[in-house]
């Protein structure tokens, strides 16, 4: 998280392009959304299974980080292809998103600009509840983004899972009994889905990064080039860590 804020930084500022960056988490992270509360989270239980924490600067609901395959897009708020708010960037950018998945083989839907329920925007579960213009495989969502605003820039966030059983969140969350977690997890196996479970066959990391930097290409007509962070941004990185994601006052907030 200190890295993709460094590089928003660094790209609103005009100091380096547009960036799209493709990660891994070892170990396995919960993370929470910007306004998520930590009171959602049994602590307990993620520190039994060695699952670290952290808190995004951008928003939506917590997201397990393990088996996947995280993107981050980090731009200048006047990017055209980030213009005119939160939805339509998100639109756009989705069909870099499901241009990726086609070449892995996904017939994919982009989700409608629909009003949440209560219950949907309570829900701690961000692959629970698609939000608008977010990707799904015959209802079942497959990829969950969160996106801000800030410094003149700006950064979204996506999770693409790609194998494993997406109900182990729930492990890690408050329910009043263990019959609302059981349920808990069984909504989430329902309603979302891993790549790997929807073409039946596994696919890996390498080549789920090579179909986004593929896709985002070919939809956006953009060119991407490989680099590593400047001296810079891995110097606000390390600010980053130590006046914010690394401070209980931050990740375990109410």
């Amino acid at each position: 998280m200190a890295i993709d804020e460094a590089i928003l930084e660094s790209v609103a500022a005009r100091h380096a392009l547009p960036t799209l960056r493709l990660y891994s988490w070892t170990p396995a992270c919960l993370s929470l959304g910007y306004a998520q509360p930590i009171g959602q989270v049994d602590t307990s239980r993620l520190a039994e299974r060695g699952w670290d924490l952290v808190r995004r600067p951008t928003g939506g609901r917590a997201i397990l980080h393990t088996d996947e395959l995280t993107y981050s897009i980090a731009s200048a708020a006047d990017d055209p292809h980030v213009k005119g708010g939160v939805l339509a960037s998100y639109r756009h950018l989705s069909a870099g998103l499901t241009r990726a998945l086609s070449l892995l083989g996904l017939r994919v839907e982009i989700q409608p600009q629909e009003r949440l329920s209560t219950d949907a925007r309570e829900n701690p579960v961000c692959f629970e509840v698609p939000s608008a213009y977010e990707i799904t495989v015959d209802g079942r969502k497959l990829v969950g983004s969160a996106q801000v605003r800030r410094k003149g820039g700006v950064l979204q966030h996506g999770s693409l899972p790609l194998q494993g059983d997406l109900a182990r969140i729930t492990e890690v969350l408050r329910y009043r009994s263990q019959a609302e977690r059981a349920q808990a997890a069984e909504q989430v196996r329902s309603r979302a889905a891993t790549v790997g479970e929807l073409l039946g066959r596994q696919v890996s990391w390498e080549d789920a990064a090579q179909a986004l930097v593929d896709g985002f290409q070919q939809a956006l007509g953009i060119r991407l080039e490989a680099a590593d962070l400047t001296d810079a941004e891995q110097e606000r990185c390390r600010a980053h860590l130590t006046e914010r994601y690394l401070l209980p006052a931050w990740t375990e907030r109410n």
